[in-house]
């Protein structure tokens, strides 16, 4: 009986899938949590601050899951290592960190591993943001045509912001670096010792183009001079489809994970556009909603549209044979853990565990029991910036509406409500480009553990949201294409539609929009959307009170 593992790096933890390729079936799940987790205050085993905004990894931990979740998955499955024949990976991204000629990770080096910028820039290091509106600038000036295919503006959060963020901050750094990689790369590495780009990465997060490659080199020169032969010096030319195999797995990582040397190891991907396959998508027409801390919405077209402020538009990008589309919320589950860590109430600590119940649970129980517009509040999900469609991290959150009569639970179905109506914003910024939406799913921990929140979706969004089968959707995702690097010969398959048909899935229900909910929800979104358009592009307040409100921290961090 052939299987396939599927590791899916996320933000706090890597999760692993031993699936059954002929089912799908998961025979096994395995769960680390990462040790240092996300390093956003000081340097691991220093006293080293780290300013507002940053968000770092430690590459160690990524070697940690592999080590304690691929001999778990076959303790638990009593599975024969010669029936495993094929492992794929997915890692959250923009997500990067420079190594030296070995591969080595420079923080991993004694003499680098006090230096911030040594260490792996998880996908929410926002701190590159000055560094971003530079590029746009130039870009515009330049009139650079790649521009558009990322709606208008680069992120903060991709690779050359964060790039051009090492050169000026820690030049010393990034002459050091022999290669700056993704994560995805660097464990496929790691695990086949071959350096293989992916195009889904290139493609969404480092401006590359499968028809006319990266930007010039004069481009990369204007942003900062030693970024001039950037694609050279520190990244590659050279790249790899998804659905390829990578390479085979090392003697020194079979020995490490109980695996034969040689399994097949699959091209990395994106924990979300990986999970398009996990839920059964082939064809165009359908978003997939990955909801999690964030939330990433994907999507297959037959053309490339100009859709202003997504994430960007890949060929190839997610599934061969099809144009690839990426939005994104930089703060979904972000904000309900958010609020759980500094507002709710010890007296709802309490109830929570009497009832048996998670907090999440209870918050989510009192406001269902809100009418539709009774809490009186309408937030902007801007808590960590806003990734689409307005692609600006320095934007911040809003409450409006609050009163001495306003309770937790009022706050925390506002919160999730304009999660959805910044989902709609995307949907509907997609529908006016021409690109077609028609059918809606979800995947992910929100997706599978809270039915209040889903039916909140459906009903601002007016459409039936379908729910991935599997909890681990990226995981299974990486899975399907373990089984594409296999090829049939060796147990797997050589088309991913084939792939799909036997391991995709979906839940045998789903979430129908209640159609006076929809009518309630119409007219508070047009009020949203009010605000949006305000804060979001005439008015830069947020912006006036972040930069003062970064200038005082850094006094007191100095007194």
């Amino acid at each position: 009986m052939p299987f396939t593992i599927g590791i899916d790096f996320g933000t706090l933890s890597g999760r692993a899938v031993l699936v059954d390729v002929r089912t799908g079936e998961e025979a096994a799940t395995a769960v680390k949590e990462y040790t240092h987790g996300v390093i956003d205050h000081e340097l691991p085993g220093t006293k080293r601050k780290l300013p507002r905004d940053w968000a770092l990894q430690h590459p160690a931990d990524y070697i940690e899951v592999l080590e304690e979740t691929i001999p778990s998955l076959l303790e638990q499955s009593k599975a024969d290592p010669k029936e495993i024949v094929g492992i794929g990976i997915d890692f959250t991204a923009c997500t990067i960190l420079p190594v030296d000629k070995d591969g080595t990770p420079l923080c991993m080096r004694e003499e680098y591993a006090g230096e911030p910028h040594s260490y792996v820039k998880l996908w929410k290091h926002h701190a590159a943001q000055e560094h971003a509106n530079r590029l746009n600038q130039i870009a515009e000036e330049r009139n650079e045509a790649f521009l558009q295919t990322y709606g208008g503006k680069i992120s903060s959060e991709w690779l050359v912001p964060k790039v051009m963020q090492i050169a000026e901050e820690a030049p010393s750094i990034y002459d050091a670096a022999d290669e700056i990689m993704e994560a995805a790369d660097w464990i496929v590495y790691r695990l086949c010792g071959n350096r293989k780009r992916n195009n889904c990465t290139a493609g969404y997060k480092a401006i590359w183009n499968n028809k006319t490659g990266y930007p010039s080199d004069d481009f990369f020169a204007a942003l900062h001079p030693k970024l001039k032969n950037i694609v050279q010096e520190k990244l590659t030319e050279d790249i790899d489809l998804l659905g390829e195999r990578a390479g085979g797995l090392t003697e020194e990582m079979a020995a490490k994970t109980g695996l034969l040397p040689g399994t097949a190891i699959a091209i990395g991907n994106v924990d979300a556009h990986v999970s398009v396959p996990a839920v059964g998508i082939t064809e165009p027409g359908k978003m997939l909603m990955i909801m999690g801390t964030s939330t990433c919405h994907v999507l297959l077209g037959e053309d490339i549209r100009m859709v202003p402020g997504m994430c960007g538009v890949v060929e190839n990008g997610i599934l061969p044979g099809y144009v690839g589309y990426e939005a994104g919320q930089s703060c979904v589950g972000d904000h309900f853990h958010w609020m759980i860590k500094h507002l709710v109430p010890e007296a709802y600590m309490r109830e929570a565990e009497a009832e048996g119940i998670s907090i999440y649970e209870l918050l989510s129980q009192k406001a269902d029991n809100l009418r539709i517009g009774e809490s009186g509040l309408l937030a902007l999900d801007w808590w960590n910036g806003n990734r689409s469609t307005l692609v600006d991290a320095d934007l911040t959150g809003m409450m409006l509406g609050m009163t001495l009569a306003t309770k937790p639970e009022d706050i925390y179905r506002a919160l999730v409500e304009a999660t959805a109506y910044g989902t709609r914003m995307i949907i509907e910024t997609f529908r006016q480009s021409g690109v077609p939406i028609e059918e809606l799913y979800a995947a992910g921990g929100i997706a599978e553990k809270n039915p209040f929140i889903m039916q909140i979706y459906a009903d601002v969004t007016n459409m039936e949201i379908k729910i991935s089968g599997s909890p681990q959707a990226p995981a299974l995702g990486s899975a399907i294409f373990g089984a594409l690097a296999a090829g049939s010969q060796n147990g797997g398959y050589d088309h991913i539609e084939e792939a799909v048909r036997h391991m995709g899935k979906v839940k045998d229900y789903t979430y129908k929009p209640i159609p006076e909910n929809v009518t309630l929800y119409d007219q508070l979104y047009a009020d949203y959307k009010e605000l949006y358009m305000y804060f979001g592009k005439q008015n830069d307040v947020m912006k006036r009170l972040k930069k003062l409100k970064n200038i005082q921290s850094i006094s007191s961090a100095v007194r």
